[in-house]
């Protein structure tokens, strides 16, 4: 249990220490970006693919729970995008093929576009309309597509280096939302009014 409890005290002074590495002026941008949405009522898409895409997912059902209108790109459920909406973009690396091309696609429609990566001069990072330099990845593998690295077995050794963004990003949203609660004056039981009551 040796490298449990170092990969475990590793990844917690990592999340802990990358607080101070977030810019504070674009996390105020995004947060008001995102209010801004919800109060002109504008729909908010989310695209990831991977863990990234869960931590996405996550974000999304978060913002649903707030009353926003909010999508996960490639779901049987989406609609269009208009001009004016807004997409978050997660990839670690900035290159995964996917989002990339779906960050491209919304650009060209007017859509605003929010990238969530490690890479400043990323593909992805040079699309955006604004860029969250999120601290964690460290590596970029060749192979940009995220089907075609697991197809080839490309994964990443022990506490990957992928997951250091991918939890640091899930927290990030999380705190996210916390503030936008704060400013929409919402609550949790505001958030229950919106949460799912037919399950399986």
């Amino acid at each position: 249990m040796r490298i449990f409890r170092t990969a475990y005290l590793s990844l917690v002074k990592f999340l802990e220490s990358s607080l101070d590495l977030l810019d504070e002026g674009s996390v105020e941008s995004f947060v008001k970006l995102l209010e801004s949405a919800y109060r002109e009522g504008r729909r908010v898409f989310v695209v990831g693919v991977g863990r990234s895409g869960l931590v996405g997912r996550a974000f999304a059902m978060r913002l649903m729970h707030l009353g926003f209108s909010s999508y996960v790109v490639g779901e049987t459920v989406t609609p269009a995008a208009r001009e004016g909406d807004v997409l978050v973009a997660i990839s670690g690396s900035g290159r995964s093929a996917a989002v990339v091309a779906v960050a491209e696609v919304a650009k060209n429609l007017g859509v605003r576009v929010v990238a969530l990566t490690s890479y400043p001069d990323s593909p992805l990072a040079k699309i955006a309309d604004m860029v969250i330099l999120v601290p964690g990845r460290t590596k970029v593998s060749y192979e940009d597509r995220w089907e075609v690295r697991q197809l080839l077995g490309l994964h990443e050794p022990l506490a990957p280096l992928g997951t250091q963004f991918e939890l640091v990003t899930q927290v990030f949203l999380d705190s996210v939302i916390s503030e936008l609660m704060a400013r929409l004056g919402k609550d949790e039981e505001d958030l229950k009014e919106f949460h799912a009551n037919v399950e399986v």
